[in-house]
C-alpha cells in the first residue's frame, strides 16, 4: 500500500509511519495548519502585540507613570487589552498579558508589571 504526502501529494518512500515526503512539506503543511485563518484574529494580535511593545517600553522599571499624549504618540490603541483587574478599593486595570496601566486624574497613567 503506497502512502501519499499529506501536503503535495507525492508517493512517501521509507517509513510505514511517515506522513510527508520531505521536510520542506512536513514544515509548509504545519505552516498552514497553524496560520491565522482570519484577518481580525490576526489584526487583533497585532494591535495586542504593538500595544504590549509599547507599555513595555514605557515601563523597564516595572512601576512608573506616563501621560495619555505620550502612549498615543507612539501609537497605543486603548481599545484593545486582554484583561481588567478591579481592585477592593474599585481601582480598574487593564492589563496586556502581564503589562498594565491604571487610569489616574489628569490623563495620566500608572503603568505596572503583574509578577
Amino acid at each position: 500500500m503506497e502512502k501519499a504526502c499529506l501536503e503535495c501529494g507525492e508517493k512517501i518512500v521509507g517509513r510505514t509511519d511517515k506522513k510527508f515526503c520531505s521536510d520542506y512539506c512536513r514544515n509548509s503543511y504545519n505552516n498552514n495548519l497553524n496560520k491565522d485563518r482570519k484577518n481580525l484574529v490576526r489584526n487583533v494580535n497585532n494591535v495586542l502585540r504593538k500595544n504590549y511593545r509599547i507599555l513595555e517600553e514605557l515601563n523597564p522599571a516595572d512601576k512608573t507613570k506616563t501621560s495619555k499624549t505620550k502612549l498615543l504618540a507612539k501609537g497605543f490603541n486603548f481599545d484593545y487589552f486582554t484583561s481588567i483587574y478591579t481592585t477592593k478599593t474599585g481601582n480598574t486595570y487593564y492589563f496586556v498579558y502581564d503589562q498594565g496601566y491604571l487610569p489616574l486624574e489628569g490623563d495620566y497613567y500608572a503603568l505596572v508589571k503583574r509578577i
